[in-house]
């Protein structure tokens, strides 16, 4: 007998019927001899209209109280799976994040799991009970409140509960068939991977890939858990997130793959990911002195702004002088721009442009680190496109650009053909969302 961690999405959640699926899914999975615990979403669109709601109520409301009410869309989700799986004759217990043992910081909205502990889940569990999980919620100790984790949260709720619980693996579900080579909605001809490490699939969600995201992917390379998503829709085996150390299931349990489902040993691109949800801000003529770069971060780390890419030259117009430029999350430009424009003259600058119509694309593989020639198929492809490129930012397994946003997508297609990552068949998307 397996343990099994499913973590569903609000669109896999979002009304009776989709409930009543996804509870069928998971007894089906009881039935075959497994443990199950799974963390769920609040359904559909709950989250986004409970903060309109906040927000028409109190322009600023108080972060306890909006933890508290957020935290109550995954309430009504698990309780009506819970329901749904006691009609199909099975037990199932509902446990919201407290009770589920999820401990957090205080920070409320953006709350971080520092300790689990599954007392209640494993009673549920040793009675032969199904353990349904309310996702993207915990609690402090110190401050005895309900907390929120941010983006992500379910995710990271349901590779913790994992973690802390040693399950064999932990499903993703979402309503697309695995981890693509690029997303489907952009790129009709993405292939699915079988396969990818956790380290690309870290740089896929830190720059924009959304199947799975950052945090959760993070988590579960630190504590050894094997991440499986796949779709709510199917039943078919979708992509396995490998760790260090780790063998994808189906080489373990000796199944025969054909040679373009192996692909090479150590694949030169893993995925093209896409990111739409960023501004640049170039400061031009900033003199070129020991200092003047810290200056300029050091006030925007005041803001909280996270900085992503930067890049500095020299300016042709003006001797002793330099431009930065460096993006960041599109809301926060904003408040940075009015902080260096308010210290101009304290900074010394001559101008400062903001740019929120932009697209950063990025292709990751670990094959780039022993092979030569991978930056220039990138290049070839957006010449070749018309595209031009703003900036360039690079890691050892990751290339990423800057482009006009009304190029993005144009720029993705044509570089996921020429790294040759097409499929001859174009990838189901079944509920849109990509969750």
């Amino acid at each position: 007998m397996a343990l099994i961690v499913q973590k569903f999405g609000g669109s896999s959640v979002a009304d009776a019927e989709s409930i009543k699926r996804v509870a069928k899914r998971i007894v089906d999975t009881r039935r075959a001899g497994n443990d199950v615990v799974v963390a769920v979403s609040a359904m559909g669109d709950t989250t986004d209209e409970l903060l309109d709601l906040a927000g028409a109520v109190a322009p600023l409301p108080a972060p306890r109280e909006l933890d508290m009410l957020l935290s109550s869309g995954e309430r009504i989700s698990m309780a009506l799976l819970a329901m749904a799986i006691h009609a199909m004759g099975f037990e199932a217990r509902s446990f919201t994040g407290s009770q589920a043992g999820m401990i957090t910081t205080p920070d409320h909205g953006s709350a971080r799991i520092v300790d689990v502990t599954p007392v209640r889940l494993r009673e549920a569990l040793d009675d032969g009970a199904i353990v349904i999980v309310a996702g993207f919620q915990g609690f402090n100790r110190d401050t005895k409140d309900i907390t929120t984790l941010g983006r992500g949260g379910s995710d990271t709720t349901a590779v913790a509960l994992a973690a802390a619980l040693d399950a064999d693996v932990c499903e993703i579900y979402s309503d697309v068939d695995g981890i693509f080579t690029a997303d489907p909605r952009l790129v009709p001809k993405a292939r699915k991977l079988l396969s990818v490490s956790s380290e690309e699939m870290l740089e896929l969600a830190a720059n924009g890939a959304k199947v799975l995201y950052i945090r959760a992917v993070e988590y579960a390379r630190r504590h050894g858990v094997l991440i499986h998503a796949r779709s709510t829709f199917t039943s078919n085996e979708g992509t396995y997130v490998l760790g260090e150390g780790m063998t994808d299931p189906r080489a373990a349990r000796g199944e025969k793959m054909s040679e373009e489902e192996v692909g090479n040993e150590e694949p030169l691109v893993a995925g093209v990911a896409t990111d739409r949800s960023q501004a640049k801000v170039t400061v031009i003529g900033v003199p070129d002195v020991p200092g003047s770069a810290a200056e300029i971060f050091a006030l925007v780390a005041k803001t909280g702004a996270n900085i992503d890419m930067i890049v500095q030259n020299v300016q042709s117009a003006s001797a002793g002088r330099t431009d930065i430029s460096f993006t960041l999350p599109r809301p926060d430009a904003k408040e940075v721009v009015r902080r260096l424009t308010e210290d101009k003259a304290e900074l010394g600058y001559q101008n400062l442009i903001s740019d929120d119509q932009i697209g950063k694309l990025s292709v990751v593989g670990a094959g780039m680190r022993t092979t030569s020639g991978v930056s220039q198929v990138l290049f070839d492809a957006l010449r070749a496109a018309g595209i031009n490129i703003a900036m360039i930012s690079t890691s050892e397994i990751r290339i990423s650009v800057i482009v006009a946003a009304e190029d993005l997508d144009e720029a993705a297609r044509a570089v996921h053909t020429a790294y040759g990552l097409d499929s001859e068949i174009e990838a189901t998307v079944y509920a849109g969302t990509g969750r």
